[in-house]
């Protein structure tokens, strides 16, 4: 898995209006970089400047459940978002797993309100349902972000000679959290690997120079990387206690963790602060991994009555009327990034079928997913599917008088606000075609978002499009909403994060440097999870 915590992001009102309709740049770009690898987004959390991302391969996606995300003001005194915490939380194999990022307010002075804050960022980050309903009782926690604490007693001078000198353990004794971790409450149990690199704040943009303007910050690890695990880890999942304490007692209790990696990338220049990174191996004591929906497929279509979807559902898991199939291709990006879909119905051993007119035309490999409304995650995964189903002359589609149908004379090509997508329709039909969404989450708009889309202008959908409508033979008028922006130009915002004389982006060099450079040599046993980039989590 990986797993990015971004602070102080581009969150002027301009900008937050185009990521309010479209994704984010930053999420664009990693989804980008890391989708050709087969990660795909699972979680994903946005307060203004402080952002988080999960990413997992897609393959474990079914045991990747109950997925939830919060978010905890704590600028002006809790009214404004530009600091605070954002965090995801999932069960990973059976065992509850928590995704903190955190901004913190800065300077030496600030230390008790750091401290302040970020138990009121534990105490109003509440789950939904199971146990760990708090970000302390989950068996594994990740804090991580600009945390802001500062280097106290030595001043600037002391503090860059130690640097030069690679004196850093000089430093280490004076640093506010590791001091801070030995005298608060509410600091028992994390842990933090050694600080082997040099303090990643305050440079000048676009050196590697500390500070030299009038303020003259005094060099600080204000951007760290900890982890805490519960005492008790989660029990085996069974009906007998004590069958469940027994082997629970017997497989050694508690998930493990190791950190193969932390370390710093100096080599950035696009910021006054340096990233961070680390690598974890997460040892669990057991796993649950039998999917609670299996999918039976053909694995090839070549006709409509190929295209069929059987799936067996387990007894533990409740379904909801709100549970869908959809087709993705072989590395897609999000959940909502499929090609069709279609409600789940029926009873427990069920089926479903896509309508000819839903299958995709592309001549490349598909999977099938099975989506939890209630988990809010892919609970079951077909094998690849080909699918070459020939398209059929336009008799064979709907015709536009025909009482099934579900489209409006006029469409907007924009997703509802927080809907729950895919989208309920009035008509018969149960099968929709995919177009697709450039934002795994949208949030919502506000009630009247009318003022705010005053630079937007309604125009009616040109032919060429209109052929592309995925109705082949519907004659009906349809209209798009067009931002004059995007007519200019596909990017999202004018500026990319690049670094200097790199051509590369941000993200994706950084996520190249670590999957390409920094891998334990050893090779975890069977069942063993690593993780990093804040964390990254890999399956061995």
């Amino acid at each position: 898995m990986f797993v990015i915590g971004f602070q102080e992001v581009n969150s002027m009102i301009n900008k937050r209006l185009k990521d309010v309709l479209f994704s984010d740049q930053w999420s664009e770009l990693c989804m980008d970089t890391l989708s050709p690898s087969g990660y795909v987004l699972v979680a994903s959390q946005r307060m203004q400047g402080v952002l988080l991302l999960v990413f997992s391969k897609y393959r474990h996606l079914p045991f990747l459940r109950g997925v939830q995300t919060q978010s905890t003001r704590t600028g002006l005194g809790g009214c404004w978002g530009n600091k605070g915490g954002v965090s995801a939380r999932m069960t990973v194999f059976g065992h509850p797993v928590c995704f903190l990022n955190c901004h913190l307010p800065a300077h030496m002075r600030n230390l008790e309100q750091r401290m302040e804050d970020f138990e009121s960022i534990l105490q109003q980050q509440q789950f939904d349902g199971g146990a760990a309903s708090g970000v302390l009782d989950h068996d594994v926690v990740f804090w991580f972000g600009d945390l802001n604490f500062r280097i106290e007693d030595y001043d600037i001078h002391v503090v860059k000679c130690a640097i030069d000198s690679n004196k850093l353990p000089l430093l280490w004794e004076r640093d506010q959290l590791n001091m801070a971790k030995v005298t608060e409450p509410i600091l028992e149990g994390f842990n933090e690997g050694q600080l082997s690199f040099p303090p990643t704040y305050k440079f000048d943009v676009g050196t590697h120079t500390y500070d030299t303007s009038a303020k003259k910050r005094k060099p600080a690890w204000t951007d760290r990387i900890l982890w805490r695990l519960r005492r008790t880890g989660s029990p085996v999942p069974t009906h007998n206690a004590a069958l469940q304490r027994g082997l629970t007692s017997w497989l050694g209790g508690a998930t493990k963790v190791t950190q193969h990696l932390y370390r710093s990338h100096m080599g950035y220049t696009i910021s006054d602060h340096k990233p961070v990174s680390a690598s974890f191996s997460l040892h669990f004591p057991f796993r649950v991994d039998t999917p609670l929906v299996e999918l039976q497929v053909n694995k090839e279509w070549y006709k409509v009555s190929d295209a069929t979807v059987r799936f067996t559902v387990a007894s533990t898991y409740q379904r909801s009327s709100w549970d869908w199939v959809a087709i993705y291709k072989v590395g897609f990006r999000h959940h909502k990034d499929y090609q069709a879909y279609t409600w789940a119905k029926g009873e427990p051993a069920a089926q479903v079928t896509f309508s000819e007119e839903d299958l995709p035309r592309d001549d490349c490999e598909y999977i099938l997913g099975y989506y939890s409304n209630s988990l809010n995650s892919i609970v079951g995964l077909s094998a690849p599917v080909l699918i070459r189903v020939p398209l059929h002359s336009p008799t064979a589609c709907r015709s536009d008088s025909s009482d099934d149908s579900s489209e409006d004379d006029s469409t907007l090509v924009l997703l509802a606000p927080n809907s729950r997508s895919p989208s309920p329709k009035t008509g018969k039909h149960h099968h929709h075609r995919h177009r697709r969404s450039r934002s795994p989450a949208v949030p919502a708009l506000p009630s009247n978002p009318l003022p705010a889309l005053q630079g937007l202008s309604l125009s009616p959908r040109s032919k060429e499009n209109e052929a592309r409508s995925r109705s082949p033979c519907s004659a009906a008028k349809k209209e798009r909403l067009i931002s004059p922006d995007a007519v200019q130009s596909p990017t999202l915002s004018p500026r990319s994060p690049v670094s200097p004389g790199s051509g590369v982006t941000a993200p994706e060099a950084l996520i190249a440097a670590l999957v390409g450079e920094h891998r334990p040599a050893q090779v975890s046993p069977p069942g063993v999870k690593q993780m990093g980039k804040t964390g990254e989590i890999n399956n061995i």
